[in-house]
């Protein structure tokens, strides 16, 4: 898929399935802006070319995300693509979780893809073209315990996806891409506060009906399909890509 010339902001970009994404729209010729807290995010840019640079932002401040879009207008031009990539998890239930935990959830997961989307969007007007990527969750759809926070966070993006495409439509795409679990630096680190990691990293493998996780790499080239214009017909939906994770419900079965 070639993306010559074209303008891509991909935020929480400095690794995992952010990092996947800007190394194949990268191969696909495009010129990519990093957004991460990370300051990892400079040394990967630097080893990708003139092609790419980095602004460290916090996404979920506006006066950052406005600062750090004049300087992506002022260097790149009109962004095209926004891929709304950065998360975090946290695991608690709804009486567990404290109002501080929850608002950085929402602030991080949902408001920076409400924020980002807001000043990526009047430069896609103007060059009537352009495509917002949500990076939400298989669950989205369904949920593990003790994840009320995280799951909320995920599904709204699906709202936001839809008033998107909606509002802006013919000329902006929107879609939301949902993954399963995926062999990211955050998931490792999750893994890692278990007593067993291994153990864990065997169940979330069995899990799925493919009976492994998947890879950033393999969610990157969904995204970049979805941002192409081979896509151009996909606006306003969630894409699964979730290795068949909540396609069963299990019970007995029948020989």
């Amino acid at each position: 898929m070639s993306f010559e010339n074209v303008k891509v902001v991909v935020t929480g970009g400095a690794k995992g399935i952010g990092g996947a994404c800007v190394k194949a729209f990268m191969e696909g010729g495009a010129k990519v802006c990093i957004l991460d807290i990370d300051q990892a995010g400079q040394e990967f840019a630097d080893t990708l070319g003139d092609n790419t640079f980095f602004i460290h932002c916090d996404v979920s401040k506006e006066d950052e995300v406005k600062t750090a879009f004049k300087k992506i207008e002022k260097k790149l031009g009109a962004v095209e693509v926004l891929v709304n990539n950065a998360g975090i998890q946290r695991y608690s239930t709804v009486t567990e979780t404290t109002e501080e935990e929850w608002d950085l959830i929402m602030n991080v997961n949902l408001k920076s893809a409400f924020l980002c989307s807001k000043y990526a969007i009047p430069m896609m007007l103007k060059k009537k073209k352009g495509c917002v990527i949500n990076v939400a969750s298989v669950q989205s759809f369904i949920s593990q315990k003790n994840v009320a926070p995280y799951t909320t966070s995920k599904t709204a993006l699906l709202g936001l996806t839809r008033s998107i495409a909606v509002d802006y439509a013919p000329n902006i795409r929107s879609v939301a891409v949902c993954p399963g679990t995926v062999d990211t630096p955050m998931l490792r680190n999750s893994i890692q506060e278990s007593p067993n990691p291994d153990e864990v990293l065997e169940e979330c493998n069995e899990m799925h009906l493919v009976k492994r996780i998947c890879s950033s790499e393999e969610v990157g080239e969904l995204i970049t399909y979805l941002a192409s214009d081979k896509a151009g017909f996909i606006t306003g939906q969630a894409i699964r890509i979730d290795g068949g994770l909540g396609v069963t419900i299990g019970g007995s079965k029948r020989d």
